[in-house]
């Protein structure tokens, strides 16, 4: 390694954030900040780094996608029988994490989270692409397999089981969605003074404070 990872930094000049230019509903403020890292047209604007704990109380993180913002909610599908999914079933909250670093930028949000319908299930699922579909099928996700080729032999199995039927929803996939209790917004600013606004949820208000960098 060419250089210590603590002579590593970068100085955050982009933009500030204050009170006067933030939206009093988080989720417009959110889908504002969104909207401008999806026309940044950078690498996976919507991934997510979502925290999930164990029923014994244990933290574990992983990157997702997030799938629709509405109605408050924030929506992300999966297995449910992988890790996530089953520490969600004994422990339903978690937490989300949106990092855009181009725009010096970051979104905390946590709150509880539930099973979407199976009607946002089925509608997101058929919009995906067919070898996505058929991977649900055949991947028992954060199972212990023997080795790359008896996967894919099993996504080769799914292939010709559903050659000639669409391929349906399995049982054991579909989607969560997270309804905020609190929103974090972070934008670099120069020497680390960041600025960093934070909505707390106060029955059906939203209430804003400022947190020291």
């Amino acid at each position: 390694m060419s250089q210590q990872l603590s002579d590593i930094r970068k100085e955050y000049l982009n933009a500030k954030l204050d009170e006067s230019n933030l939206d009093r509903n988080p989720m417009n403020q959110f889908q504002k900040w969104l909207s401008e890292a999806i026309d940044s047209n950078k690498t996976e604007p919507t991934a997510m780094v979502l925290s999930t704990v164990s029923s014994s109380g244990k933290p574990s993180s992983r990157v997702v996608l997030l799938k629709e913002a509405r109605r408050e909610n924030l929506m992300f599908f999966t297995n449910y029988t992988s890790r996530k999914g089953k520490e969600l079933a004994s422990n339903p909250y978690a937490a989300l994490l949106f990092f855009w670093p181009d725009l010096q930028r970051q979104v905390r949000i946590e709150g509880k989270v539930e099973k979407t319908s199976k009607e946002d299930s089925d509608y997101y699922f058929a919009s995906r692409p067919e070898t996505s579909k058929l991977a649900s099928w055949a991947s028992t996700q954060s199972e212990i397999i023997e080795d790359r080729e008896k996967l894919e032999e099993a996504y080769q199995a799914e292939t010709l089981r559903f050659a000639k039927i669409p391929v349906p929803r399995p049982p054991h996939w579909g989607g969560f969605q997270l309804i905020p209790d609190s929103f974090e917004f972070w934008q670099g600013r120069e020497s680390r003074l960041h600025d960093r606004l934070k909505y707390i949820k106060n029955g059906d208000e939203w209430t804003i404070i400022r947190l020291a960098p």
